[in-house]
Protein backbone atom coordinates (compact mmCIF):
# COMPACT_ATOMS: atom_id res chain seq x y z
CA UNK A 1 0.00 0.00 0.00
CA UNK A 2 0.79 3.30 -1.12
CA UNK A 3 1.75 6.31 1.49
CA UNK A 4 -1.07 9.16 0.60
CA UNK A 5 -0.04 12.30 -1.06
CA UNK A 6 -2.55 14.74 -0.72
CA UNK A 7 -6.22 15.30 -0.25
CA UNK A 8 -8.19 12.70 -2.55
CA UNK A 9 -11.53 14.30 -4.23
CA UNK A 10 -13.41 12.14 -1.72
CA UNK A 11 -11.50 13.40 1.30
CA UNK A 12 -12.18 17.11 0.07
CA UNK A 13 -15.93 16.90 -0.35
CA UNK A 14 -16.76 14.98 3.19
CA UNK A 15 -14.74 17.58 4.24
CA UNK A 16 -16.83 20.44 2.50
CA UNK A 17 -20.04 18.72 3.38
CA UNK A 18 -18.65 18.85 6.99
CA UNK A 19 -17.91 22.85 6.99
CA UNK A 20 -21.41 23.27 5.34
CA UNK A 21 -23.03 21.68 8.06
CA UNK A 22 -21.17 23.62 10.47
CA UNK A 23 -21.14 26.86 8.82
CA UNK A 24 -25.22 26.18 7.91
CA UNK A 25 -26.68 27.40 11.97
CA UNK A 26 -24.28 30.12 12.07
CA UNK A 27 -25.78 31.53 8.56
CA UNK A 28 -29.29 30.57 9.87
CA UNK A 29 -28.52 32.40 12.89
CA UNK A 30 -27.11 35.58 10.96
CA UNK A 31 -30.32 35.39 8.96
CA UNK A 32 -32.33 35.42 12.13
CA UNK A 33 -30.58 38.52 13.43
CA UNK A 34 -30.87 40.18 10.91
CA UNK A 35 -34.11 39.75 10.05
CA UNK A 36 -34.74 40.93 13.64
CA UNK A 37 -32.55 43.74 13.47
CA UNK A 38 -35.06 44.84 10.34
CA UNK A 39 -38.20 44.70 12.55
CA UNK A 40 -37.01 46.27 15.06
CA UNK A 41 -35.61 49.05 13.01
CA UNK A 42 -39.46 49.80 11.54
CA UNK A 43 -40.79 49.35 14.80
CA UNK A 44 -38.29 52.30 16.02
CA UNK A 45 -39.22 54.22 13.24
CA UNK A 46 -43.09 54.07 13.72
CA UNK A 47 -42.44 54.59 18.03
CA UNK A 48 -40.31 57.95 16.91
CA UNK A 49 -43.32 58.98 14.45
CA UNK A 50 -46.05 58.39 17.51
CA UNK A 51 -43.68 60.46 19.77
CA UNK A 52 -43.16 62.98 17.98
CA UNK A 53 -46.64 63.39 17.54
CA UNK A 54 -47.41 62.93 21.28
CA UNK A 55 -44.79 65.67 21.96
CA UNK A 56 -46.48 68.23 19.51
CA UNK A 57 -49.62 67.13 21.17
CA UNK A 58 -48.52 68.11 24.58
CA UNK A 59 -47.06 71.51 23.44
CA UNK A 60 -50.46 72.48 22.45
CA UNK A 61 -52.47 71.39 24.95
CA UNK A 62 -52.85 74.70 25.52
CA UNK A 63 -54.72 75.25 22.26
CA UNK A 64 -56.31 71.93 22.42
CA UNK A 65 -57.89 72.71 26.13
CA UNK A 66 -58.91 76.07 24.66
CA UNK A 67 -60.49 74.26 21.66
CA UNK A 68 -62.53 71.67 23.69
CA UNK A 69 -63.64 74.29 25.97
CA UNK A 70 -65.46 76.31 22.77
CA UNK A 71 -66.43 72.99 21.01
CA UNK A 72 -68.74 72.29 24.81
CA UNK A 73 -70.18 75.74 25.12
CA UNK A 74 -71.23 75.59 21.17
CA UNK A 75 -72.66 72.50 21.99
CA UNK A 76 -74.38 73.61 24.99
CA UNK A 77 -75.95 76.36 23.15
CA UNK A 78 -77.10 73.50 20.07
CA UNK A 79 -78.01 70.34 22.52
CA UNK A 80 -80.18 70.05 26.12
CA UNK A 81 -77.69 68.53 28.53
CA UNK A 82 -77.40 65.30 29.59
CA UNK A 83 -78.10 65.12 32.74
CA UNK A 84 -82.03 65.94 32.37
CA UNK A 85 -84.48 63.39 31.92
CA UNK A 86 -85.89 63.49 28.00
CA UNK A 87 -89.40 63.92 29.64
CA UNK A 88 -88.35 67.02 31.57
CA UNK A 89 -86.55 68.43 28.39
CA UNK A 90 -89.66 67.61 26.60
CA UNK A 91 -92.06 69.84 28.96
CA UNK A 92 -89.47 72.29 29.13
CA UNK A 93 -89.58 72.56 25.72
CA UNK A 94 -93.49 72.42 25.35
CA UNK A 95 -93.52 75.32 27.88
CA UNK A 96 -91.29 77.46 26.43
CA UNK A 97 -92.85 76.83 22.84
CA UNK A 98 -96.35 77.39 24.03
CA UNK A 99 -95.18 80.92 25.71
CA UNK A 100 -93.47 81.53 22.81
CA UNK A 101 -96.25 81.15 20.32
CA UNK A 102 -98.68 83.50 22.35
CA UNK A 103 -96.30 86.06 22.52
CA UNK A 104 -95.56 86.16 18.55
CA UNK A 105 -99.57 86.14 18.42
CA UNK A 106 -100.53 82.59 17.71
CA UNK A 107 -103.29 80.85 19.80
CA UNK A 108 -102.39 76.75 21.06
CA UNK A 109 -104.98 75.01 20.64
CA UNK A 110 -103.01 71.92 21.98
CA UNK A 111 -99.69 70.52 22.76
CA UNK A 112 -98.14 67.46 23.02
CA UNK A 113 -94.61 65.80 23.92
CA UNK A 114 -93.42 63.24 21.63
CA UNK A 115 -91.84 60.09 22.63
CA UNK A 116 -88.01 60.87 21.97
CA UNK A 117 -85.99 58.72 19.50
CA UNK A 118 -82.22 58.17 19.18
CA UNK A 119 -80.74 60.21 16.43
CA UNK A 120 -76.52 59.75 15.90
CA UNK A 121 -75.91 59.71 19.57
CA UNK A 122 -78.14 62.32 20.44
CA UNK A 123 -81.99 61.93 22.08
CA UNK A 124 -84.22 64.12 19.06
CA UNK A 125 -87.52 65.19 21.66
CA UNK A 126 -90.84 66.22 19.89
CA UNK A 127 -93.10 68.34 20.54
CA UNK A 128 -96.49 68.76 18.96
CA UNK A 129 -98.19 72.12 18.78
CA UNK A 130 -101.71 72.96 16.99
CA UNK A 131 -102.04 76.74 16.28
CA UNK A 132 -104.49 78.87 14.85
CA UNK A 133 -103.66 82.25 13.87
CA UNK A 134 -103.00 84.88 11.07
CA UNK A 135 -100.05 84.77 8.72
CA UNK A 136 -98.33 87.52 10.54
CA UNK A 137 -98.58 85.65 13.96
CA UNK A 138 -96.98 82.74 11.95
CA UNK A 139 -94.21 84.46 10.89
CA UNK A 140 -92.81 86.24 13.98
CA UNK A 141 -93.18 82.53 15.80
CA UNK A 142 -91.30 81.38 13.60
CA UNK A 143 -88.91 84.34 13.16
CA UNK A 144 -88.64 83.55 17.05
CA UNK A 145 -88.30 80.47 16.47
CA UNK A 146 -84.93 80.59 14.46
CA UNK A 147 -83.53 82.61 17.60
CA UNK A 148 -83.99 79.62 20.62
CA UNK A 149 -80.60 78.30 22.64
CA UNK A 150 -80.92 75.22 22.39
CA UNK A 151 -81.98 74.92 18.57
CA UNK A 152 -85.30 74.38 18.17
CA UNK A 153 -85.76 72.47 14.82
CA UNK A 154 -89.02 72.39 12.72
CA UNK A 155 -90.02 68.80 11.62
CA UNK A 156 -92.95 69.45 10.05
CA UNK A 157 -95.34 72.27 9.55
CA UNK A 158 -98.79 71.89 8.24
CA UNK A 159 -101.16 75.14 7.11
CA UNK A 160 -104.55 74.97 6.15
CA UNK A 161 -107.03 78.08 5.89
CA UNK A 162 -109.77 78.27 7.97
CA UNK A 163 -113.22 78.85 5.93
CA UNK A 164 -113.10 79.80 2.27
CA UNK A 165 -110.86 82.48 1.22
CA UNK A 166 -113.86 84.66 -0.57
CA UNK A 167 -116.00 84.57 2.82
CA UNK A 168 -112.89 86.49 4.45
CA UNK A 169 -112.90 90.49 4.50
CA UNK A 170 -110.09 91.86 2.06
CA UNK A 171 -108.96 93.71 5.20
CA UNK A 172 -108.37 91.05 7.23
CA UNK A 173 -105.50 88.49 7.11
CA UNK A 174 -107.31 85.08 6.76
CA UNK A 175 -107.15 82.49 9.95
CA UNK A 176 -104.40 79.74 9.75
CA UNK A 177 -105.14 76.78 11.22
CA UNK A 178 -101.30 75.22 12.14
CA UNK A 179 -99.94 72.12 12.93
CA UNK A 180 -96.48 72.44 14.04
CA UNK A 181 -93.98 69.36 14.91
CA UNK A 182 -90.68 70.74 16.55
CA UNK A 183 -88.05 68.93 17.77
CA UNK A 184 -84.83 69.46 20.10
CA UNK A 185 -81.73 67.41 20.74
CA UNK A 186 -80.34 66.28 24.10
CA UNK A 187 -77.67 64.47 24.93
CA UNK A 188 -77.16 60.89 26.30
CA UNK A 189 -74.76 60.08 28.75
Amino acid sequence: MKPRRGWQRQDRTWLGIGLLAMAMPLVLVAWQVAEWHQRTQAGLEQLQARHARLLGLVAQRGEIDAALQAAQLERSAQVYPASDDAAQTGNLVQQRMRALMAQAGMQVRSSQVLPPTEEQGFDRVGVLLGLEGDLAALQRALAALAQQSPVVMVDDLDIRLQGALASQRPTESPRLAVRLRLGVLRGRA
